[in-house]
């Protein structure tokens, strides 16, 4: 006696798990409408796109500072977000909203915190304090494993590119005026890059209120 084997023809969602080129298209399409969906919005929406009050942009010297606390690596271990639970907010203060950062290119936002994050660190310290705090930090935090950045206090910034970086920003968006970029380069002249970092980390997160 003979036994006939027929297979059973793929219903539903079978289809879509024996076919493997169907099942990659569809992911994608799953992927893209829920991306879309998600994503979309935000560059609609005056919280996300427009600068929260009282927002100005960095001056001269907070730029060139920026520029330094890039170039250093600090933004490897400090993060710049202050993430809305309340464990943060209890350690950092209030978390941090898209309006602060509608003119940071590129933005700072991380994940790495081998250091605390900074989001709003601006006039928590003195000026003192953090030249110290950057020349060796054991001498004001005596557990802390960051490095020493002791040569900021001897270089001098000409001033070269700072009128060309402003120019810029301002292609980008952000509103500076033809009066800062003239000035852009007298504002830094003589000043060392500690001055310039700690005018930089002076302003974080001053420009809404802490709670």
């Amino acid at each position: 006696m003979s036994h006939q084997h027929h297979d059973k023809p793929a219903v539903g969602h079978e289809k879509v798990e024996v076919n493997v080129g169907l099942l990659a298209v569809l992911i994608l399409l799953v992927v893209s409408v829920g991306g879309i969906v998600q994503i979309v919005p935000l560059f609609f929406m005056q919280d996300t796109t427009e600068p929260v009050d009282g927002l100005t942009p960095y001056t001269a010297l907070q730029l060139e500072g920026r520029d330094i606390y890039i170039r250093e690596g600090c933004n490897n271990c400090h993060s710049q977000m202050i993430r809305p639970f309340r464990a943060e907010t209890e350690r950092y203060g209030r978390y941090s909203v898209a309006g602060e950062f509608v003119w940071e290119h590129p933005f700072l936002w991380g994940s790495k915190r081998t250091g605390p994050d900074l989001a709003r660190v601006g006039g928590r310290y003195s000026d003192e304090w953090h030249r110290i705090h950057l020349i060796n930090p054991r001498d004001v935090v005596p557990e802390s494993n960051m490095p020493g950045y002791p040569w900021l206090e001897h270089r001098e910034l000409t001033g070269r590119y700072t009128e060309r970086k402003l120019r810029t920003f301002q292609r980008l968006g952000v509103p500076y005026t033809e009066e800062d970029i003239a000035g852009a380069r007298e504002a830094v002249m003589g000043k060392t890059e500690m001055e310039a970092l700690i005018a930089y980390l002076q302003v974080l997160g001053t420009v809404i209120p802490l709670r």
